[in-house]
């Protein structure tokens, strides 16, 4: 770096191009530098020079924010609430600094959150966090009496932007936990908004609490009109131009990989037995003082390995610092050794950031090496330029290598490659030291490829000891003796696009299970016979994707384009309606799949007109089988089942609503009442609007919906502890108008607001209760056409629609002089050949008969054949 480098804002290169500027406390711009990255939501990314993530750092300066925030944290609280505080950090750039701040507060216990699922640890709480490479947040500690104590609990994250994050923890602890009555946020930098401001004083009076909040300094961003569109086409335009290329600063930059690299060096820290690798499950005050004590022993065995220069080890076989747990590093031979290396970086794995933090700075306060920098990898994608007044100047690409639970993805190493760095310390723990870490594209392959040298340390990756069983009583009476039932295994976490489903992975999480390499499908007519000559529940199979002609496409989108204000309207109002009255902060469970583009809807809405990020999962629900119980057990261990509400589509005669409602009684806490974007049957009290009308998401399948299948229930395929499965149909995006569908309706909230605060005032006074005029009308239908059944009388424009791309009909009613709602439908019924009879008095745009042909059979309340009338 020449002198130039170092007088430019790291920030300078985003802000002169996109106009953002960074305002806020003197010194702000020596704790944050700016960069790019691909983003729906938010283009530049706010880059810490401090906290040992993106930039590497001297560990003593990475370590001394943390803890100098912990020394501040133990001022304000006073010694007695101090000695009381447990720390909890954020996975996975605060676990560290969390970590740090601890250190300083004293004697407080550390937990921090985790991303990766734990066999054997059931959650003791969780939360979401917005961000497209981010998934679920899980508290897994050893004891749950850690999160149950009356004293303060301090929060610590990097950046505290809009708040999100932080409250929707607090508010999923202090419902579990509601003891709590104090608790503190600290963070490097505060970033909110004016806007934000006052929530965080607004959510302490609601909850009864004290809120605090500390950093090390504030500030805010400043973004012109139209940034997000610029900073898009901006990172296109480099990543066109090879800024991605893996382990170069960019296409220009000129730094190449080097050829005939050593292979790493694996030194043998002696890691202090019993002491965990971090916060996952818990770190006490007698953790932290045996690692104080092992530090200078461990640090000492690394900077053997580093002034061998793997010289000694590759030559005689041997693992730098092997030997007895505690034993002084053995010297290797003088003749082995050459000069060390003068520019070392430890690089710590995602959430493991404290232990190589603690190592790096313990190898620095040795001084066997004359520079020391630390940082970490990550998951979070981001563009590298090769600017000195830019951020991020190179990048590391290279698979993931510790199994994580949403899956297999790339993972990054910022500003490492042709940063001058002749030694590299990799530190994993061992649930990372896989085959992929070693592999030819792996991590060690891609630092040395730009690093000479290379040392790779492993820490220990702690397992929680389980309790002790209690003592077998003596000569049992083996008639009385009954077999312990079996421990349900933790589930995974949701499926999130792009590896399932077209939409944004903060968009929806999907609890099921992926089944798109199973062949389901059969043909309309063939999968009726089945279902409806009892050999086989409809939820067993799939119908064959209806692929829409050319001319129904065009439907579609002028239904679309005609309708999207009105959906709008209705979307707004069943929201507010849900906040107003529900709770105000929902977590919304679709019933998928027709639920889940009304689910997702809510959730744009939400955030649009009142800034909350609300959670969002799609759960499948089977007529005669009941909801998905392992998803309610997963949402029970992550939310509050009382802040869960259930989203559907559409009513019809209030089958699914009624099937709800029973399968919620074995579970405690649901409320089982839907909220529905049209409810033209009467079944609900939460509804945007009553009126049957076209709503386009229903004129498709997997299309609109994310390009997933509907649910499948089958015994071979979903076991006692699986979730539902359903297909992903990956090969029809080319026709996925999933995006389009939610881009189209939420461009028309800014248009309806006022109309929705109006009608959301009037509801809310009105009498909701539910008439369930539709299931009469069903009924007086199926008399009068002589079908005896009401369960081939499908009401509404959305289930008539059903019947005609996945079952058997006999013919279309319709309200005499419909209009272009049932444009689609009348073609549909043209291609199949059924009649379209219209009618007067009908309560329903149309109605949708089952061929009686097929009711010998025909699926029933139960989801099973029924008698022919």
């Amino acid at each position: 770096m020449t002198k130039d480098e170092t007088v430019v804002w790291s920030g300078s290169w985003v802000s002169q191009r996109l106009g953002v500027e960074l305002v806020g406390d003197e010194g702000l711009k020596e704790l944050l530098g700016m960069a790019l990255r691909r983003n729906p939501k938010r283009a530049h990314l706010l880059v810490s020079h401090v906290l040992g993530k993106h930039v590497p750092q001297s560990p003593a300066v990475v370590y001394g924010h943390g803890f100098a925030l912990g020394l501040r944290v133990r001022d304000l609280l006073g010694p007695d609430e101090a000695a009381r505080a447990v720390v909890l950090g954020y996975a996975e750039t605060a676990t560290g600094l969390g970590h740090s701040v601890a250190d300083g507060l004293g004697s407080a216990p550390y937990l921090h959150s985790t991303r990766r699922p734990v066999d054997g640890i059931a959650p003791a709480g969780g939360f979401e966090e917005s961000h497209s490479h981010a998934t679920s947040h899980l508290l897994l500690p050893q004891d749950p009496e850690l999160l149950a104590g009356s004293g303060p609990l301090v929060l610590v994250d990097d950046e505290f932007s809009t708040g999100n994050t932080v409250l929707n923890t607090i508010r999923d602890l202090h419902e579990r936990y509601p003891r709590r009555g104090r608790y503190v946020v600290v963070a490097l930098v505060d970033m909110r908004s004016a806007d934000d401001l006052g929530r965080l004083e607004a959510f302490a009076k609601e909850i009864d609490a004290r809120i605090d909040l500390l950093s090390s300094a504030s500030g805010t961003v400043r973004l012109p009109a139209g940034v997000l569109e610029k900073g898009q086409a901006l990172v296109a335009e480099h990543e066109a131009a090879g800024s991605w290329v893996v382990g170069s600063r960019s296409a220009s930059a000129g730094v190449s990989a080097r050829s005939g690299a050593r292979p790493a060096v694996r030194v043998d820290l002696g890691w202090p037995h019993g002491v965990p690798d971090g916060g996952r499950h818990g770190f006490h005050p007698e953790h932290r003082a045996a690692l104080e004590a092992a530090l200078p022993g461990m640090a000492a065995r690394i900077a053997e390995a580093l002034g061998s220069e793997a010289l000694g080890s590759a030559a005689t076989g041997q693992t730098a610092g092997a030997g007895d747990e505690g034993a002084a590093p053995r010297p290797l031979a003088p003749e082995l050794l050459a000069p060390g290396p003068r520019r070392v970086l430890v690089l710590g794995c995602e959430e493991l950031m404290y232990a190589p933090l603690r190592l790096a700075h313990a190898l620095e306060d040795a001084g066997a090496v004359p520079e020391v920098r630390y940082s970490t990898t990550t998951r979070s994608p981001v563009l590298a330029v090769d600017d000195p007044g830019y951020a991020i100047r190179s990048r590391l690409v290279f698979p993931a290598h510790d199994a994580p639970a949403d899956g297999p993805g790339e993972r990054y190493a910022y500003n490492v490659a042709g940063a001058g760095f002749d030694a590299v310390v990799a530190v994993v723990d061992s649930a990372a030291d896989t085959p992929e870490l070693h592999a030819p594209d792996g991590l060690l392959a891609q630092l040395a490829a730009h690093i000479p040298h290379v040392v790779l340390a492993v820490v220990p990756s702690y397992v929680p000891e389980a309790p002790e069983a209690p003592e077998a009583p003596e000569a049992p009476d083996v008639s009385t003796v009954t077999e312990a039932p079996e421990r349900a295994p933790m589930l995974p976490e949701p499926l999130r696009g792009p590896g399932f489903s077209s939409y944004a992975p903060e968009e929806v999480g999907w609890l099921l299970q992926d089944l798109s390499d199973v062949e389901l499908e059969a043909p309309t007519e063939e999968r009726e016979e089945a279902i409806q000559s009892g050999g086989a529940h409809y939820a067993e199979s799939l119908p064959v994707e209806y692929q829409p002609s050319d001319q129904y496409q065009d439907l579609f989108r002028a239904a679309l384009d005609t309708s999207a204000t009105r959906i709008a309207r209705a979307v707004g109002t069943v929201t507010e309606t849900v906040l107003a009255e529900r709770t105000p902060r929902p977590v919304l469970v679709s019933l998928a799949r027709a639920g889940t583009p009304v689910g997702v809807l809510m959730r744009r809405w939400a955030q649009h007109r009142h800034g909350l990020d609300l959670p969002h999962y799609a759960v499948s629900i089977v007529r005669g089988r009941g909801i998905d119980a392992n998803a309610l057990r997963w949402l029970a261990a992550h939310h509050n089942p009382a802040d869960v509400v259930f989203v559907d589509g559409w009513t019809g005669k209030g089958a699914i609503t009624r099937e709800l409602a029973a399968a919620l009684g074995e579970f405690d806490g649901f409320n089982p009442e839907i909220a529905v974007l049209a409810d033209p049957g009467g079944c609900v009290r939460t509804y945007g609007t009553r009126e049957d009308f076209l709503i386009p998401s229903a004129c498709l399948n997997s299309t609109v919906s994310g390009l997933i299948s509907r649910t499948v229930l089958r015994a071979d395929l979903v076991g006692p502890y699986d979730f539902h499965g359903a297909k992903y149909y990956r090969e029809l995006a080319g026709a996925d108008v999933s995006g389009h569908f939610l881009d189209t309706v939420a461009a028309r909230f800014d248009e309806v607001a006022d109309t929705v605060d109006a009608e959301v005032k009037e509801l809310l006074a009105a009498d909701r209760a539910p008439t369930w005029a539709g299931w009469a009308a069903v009924e007086r239908i199926s008399e009068e056409y002589g079908i005896h059944d009401v369960n081939l009388v499908k009401p509404g424009v959305g289930e008539t629609t059903r019947v005609l791309l996945r079952r058997v009909p006999w013919k279309i009613l319709a309200t005499r002089g419909a209009g272009a709602d049932l444009d689609h439908v009348r073609l549909l019924a043209e291609q199949r050949g059924v009649p379209v009879e219209e009618v007067d008095g009908l309560p329903y745009t149309c109605v949708g008969l089952i061929h009686p042909r097929f009711t010998r059979g025909a699926t029933g309340a139960d989801g099973k054949a029924v008698a022919a009338p």
